[in-house]
């Protein structure tokens, strides 16, 4: 009958409406969870260093081989992943190594990149995620690489080189860590501001 066929309608759009209500509240508490943990567990300290190391290995990098960071953003996204699953324990150290060691192996022999190219991202994930000493290792040995690299270039080919940088990205991993500090940064700040009008009040 039409009266029972509209009752139908009307429950399937209410149990449509009913889920679509849910869906909305369960993004939301997802994303009100991750907002909470990148407030609460974000280590400033840390990913200002990571950033500061990070970026000195890029500079060193573009230096020697200009458009070595520009060229290759997926390995560098790549790398940042890997040493971020090792410094949470979700990988092994040895794997970590093995992941590595791919990532300059698919850049030299697959992309038939230069050496400094090659093995950017090791040296940036090594910076990154590193002990003190594994840093400084790498960064060290990244730089003489790029000395000898840069030294061997005719001086023509570095001024082109470097005439050709511009409008240069930033890696998505620096932009990620950037993010985390701004959010913890701005909910601090928020918390002193309500903590002192609550004092005012």
């Amino acid at each position: 009958m039409p009266g029972d066929q509209s009752c139908v309608e009307l429950s399937n759009w209410k149990t449509i409406a009913a889920r679509i209500v849910q869906g909305i509240e369960t993004v939301c508490i997802t994303v009100e969870d991750f907002y909470t943990a990148v407030v609460e567990y974000t280590p400033i300290p840390e990913l200002i260093t990571i950033i500061m190391l990070v970026s000195a290995v890029l500079a060193i990098a573009e230096a020697a081989v200009p458009d070595s960071v520009e060229s290759q953003p997926y390995l560098l996204t790549t790398a940042g992943i890997i040493g971020f699953a090792a410094v949470k324990g979700f990988i092994s150290e040895l794997y970590f190594w093995m992941l590595l060691v791919g990532l300059f192996g698919f850049a030299r022999f697959v992309k038939k990149r230069d050496y400094v190219s090659s093995l950017l991202p090791v040296a940036a994930a090594l910076t990154a995620v590193g002990e003190a000493w594994v840093r400084v290792l790498a960064m060290t040995s990244y730089m003489a690489l790029a000395i000898v690299h840069h030294s061997k270039k005719p001086s023509k080919d570095i001024d082109e080189g470097e005439a050709a940088v511009t409008g240069e990205k930033v890696p998505i991993p620096l932009l990620c860590a950037a993010l985390a500090i701004g959010v913890r940064v701005a909910a601090a700040k928020w918390v002193a501001h309500r903590h002192s009008t609550w004092k005012i009040v």
